[in-house]
């Protein structure tokens, strides 16, 4: 038997806010693994969040049996690396109003106090906005289209900065990123498909650069469309995943828990030979060339 063991091994996954989405599965899977995972959290849904929480409006049930438990909930804004950065209407908007540190350098400084001098072995970025997402490209901002590459992809570069001083020798980091990087997805615009392409450029080269300076690997996982409340922010994402379903070589569409378990691999001594990889995990989606039609199935 070869299992998945992150006994011992300290995670943060930034970017949950409920349990229908892909961090909540990768929070899940690397906790059944044995981790002890924080997560952040936008700072308009913290309250909402640690409410849900609280009251156990959330799934918390493991697959391996037992109940999930979270060490503790950070507001983080993707958009923002330092306090300086904060412009004062963000400050006082009611949203962000008595919610203090969330920016990524405050969020990183308060995790590596939280840990006492211990590493921090996992980092997840599963952060993205466009606040033009329903907008083609060719109609985007050029405000829309920054935001939406600052948030989804610089991100994370700042937190590979501010996290990887104080993760462990042998650390790894993963993010989320999207078939629209590398292939036109009508409907996921806004500059969205240029944040995933940076991400996984970065991916590449962050791998790199921070391999030789902290020994991190670092790698992305390409995960088919989920139907989640985040991603209900596209407008056609359910006919996103019903296009996956009937032309995804395995014909299917992936679940929340496949890309857990693949991010808890790749986070784990299984993955120790693999960075800098741009992974997949969509039921062999990406390598169709055609639509799947029912008489070529049948030959």
């Amino acid at each position: 038997m070869l299992p998945i063991d992150l006994t011992g091994k300290n995670a943060f996954v930034a970017g949950v806010a409920d349990d229908r989405g892909y961090g909540w599965a990768i929070v899940k899977a690397l906790a059944q693994a044995g981790a002890s995972v924080r997560v952040g959290t936008w700072p308009p849904m913290c309250k909402i969040f640690t409410r849900s929480l609280d009251l156990g409006k959330l799934d918390m049930t493991l697959a391996g049996g037992g109940e999930l438990n979270i060490e503790k909930i950070y507001p983080i804004d993707a958009s923002f690396d330092v306090p300086e950065d904060v412009p004062e209407d963000v400050a006082q908007d009611k949203r962000y109003r008595g919610i203090s540190g969330y920016t990524i350098q405050e969020v990183a400084e308060e995790v590596q106090k939280d840990l006492g001098g211990a590493s921090l072995d996992v980092l997840v970025h599963s952060l993205a906005n466009g606040p033009e997402v329903r907008n083609p490209l060719i109609e985007t901002s050029r405000t829309g289209y920054l935001a939406a590459v600052g948030s989804s992809a610089y991100s994370l570069v700042s937190m590979v900065q501010r996290f990887g001083p104080f993760m462990g020798g042998e650390g790894a980091v993963i993010s989320l990123s999207y078939l629209a990087a590398e292939k036109v997805i009508p409907g996921y615009g806004g500059g969205m498909s240029s944040a995933k392409a940076a991400l996984e450029s970065d991916t590449r080269t962050l791998a790199y650069e921070a391999g030789r300076r902290w020994g991190l690997r670092i790698n992305t996982l390409s995960a088919g469309p989920l139907a989640s409340r985040a991603a209900s922010a596209i407008g056609s994402i359910d006919r996103m995943v019903d296009y996956y379903e009937a032309n995804s070589a395995l014909s299917g569409v992936n679940s929340a828990l496949d890309v857990g378990n693949a991010a808890a691999f790749l986070c784990s001594p299984l993955g120790a030979g693999i960075s800098g990889e741009t992974l997949h995990v969509d039921k062999g989606y990406n390598v169709m060339g055609m639509t799947a039609e029912d008489q070529l199935g049948k030959e």
